[in-house]
């Protein structure tokens, strides 16, 4: 196993288990969202924006606590999203992470309100005193998050991405598309740590451009495997994107050249982070593992 997997998978197992702390116990008249909730969260997955918290802030020592506190809600509001995109009005999926949706699972409505349901608690666990003891730090990650996954963020790059399967985008549409659609809550995970740090602005800079490029360069791994994947070892349906008639990098660029692009933006990605030295080896790693992923 290398050393990136390895990492991938200690700070999923602490993430899990922090979800699995977060998440109430399913009991009550509301037992069927908690327990729709916990299935959409704990059911697997990379756990990337995660690790992206949790390799950022070991940058400036935050206490692991705080850190896995802040993976588990940006993967509580990554998983309401998918939650959603699955849903027959948005991407009408079967399947994720190679089990069967939370709409299949469960049903329409309680997919729509463990998504809701999912989102709202990432909130209350960002802003309560046990994330941070200083308030203005969890002022400034309550604020990042709303912004990355509002309509400045994913919500608004989701729109334009059903919009744009009655329209022809081109790169630049495309870019700022999955800037928002994707790139937001990376960005996030990127910065979480330098929050939580209070870190220097050169070192927030750094990031900042770090997660710019990571994030066009997953989207574009994403959009690949769409094309090349397979659904036994994506664990979702692939294909989809082509037979919507999506606008993705891959559709405009050409296999090989939407290939090459990802590989250049992340060595750019990894190039940011000269500042940090050898403490950003694993952040390195991940803009190459997110290319070269075959899931």
């Amino acid at each position: 196993m290398s050393s990136i997997d390895a990492a991938l998978t200690e700070v999923a197992t602490a993430v899990t288990n922090t979800l699995d702390r977060l998440l109430p116990a399913p009991v009550g008249a509301e037992k069927r969202v908690i327990e729709a909730m916990r299935y959409a969260c704990l059911g697997g997955g990379k756990r990337i924006r995660p690790f992206l918290v949790v390799a950022g802030s070991r940058l400036f020592d935050v206490h692991e606590e705080s850190s896995h506190r802040v993976a588990a809600a940006i993967e509580m509001v990554h998983c309401y999203s998918l939650v959603h995109d699955d849903l027959p009005a948005m991407d009408d999926s079967d399947l994720r992470r190679g089990r069967a949706t939370v709409h299949k699972k469960f049903d329409e409505a309680t997919a729509v309100l463990a998504g809701d349901g999912l989102l709202t608690l990432a909130f209350e666990v960002v802003g309560d005193a046990a994330t941070h003891e200083n308030p203005a730090v969890r002022t400034e990650l309550v604020l990042a998050l709303a912004k990355a996954a509002g309509v400045a963020g994913m919500v608004g790059g989701q729109m334009i991405d059903l919009e744009a399967e009655h329209a022809r985008l081109d790169i630049g549409a495309i870019t700022r598309l999955q800037r928002m659609k994707t790139g937001a809550l990376i960005a996030f995970s990127c910065s979480a740590g330098a929050i939580l740090g209070q870190a220097s602005e050169q070192a927030r800079h750094a990031l900042v451009n770090y997660a710019h490029d990571l994030g066009l360069a997953f989207q574009i791994a994403d959009d690949l495997l769409d094309y090349v994947g397979n659904e036994a070892t994506t664990g979702k349906p692939v294909g989809a994107d082509q037979e919507a008639g999506k606008a993705t990098f891959v559709a405009l660029l050409g296999i090989d050249r939407a290939r090459e692009q990802a590989q250049l933006l992340a060595r750019q990605a990894a190039g940011h982070l000269d500042l940090f030295g050898e403490k950003a080896d694993l952040l390195r790693a991940m803009a190459h593992f997110v290319v070269d992923r075959k899931h």
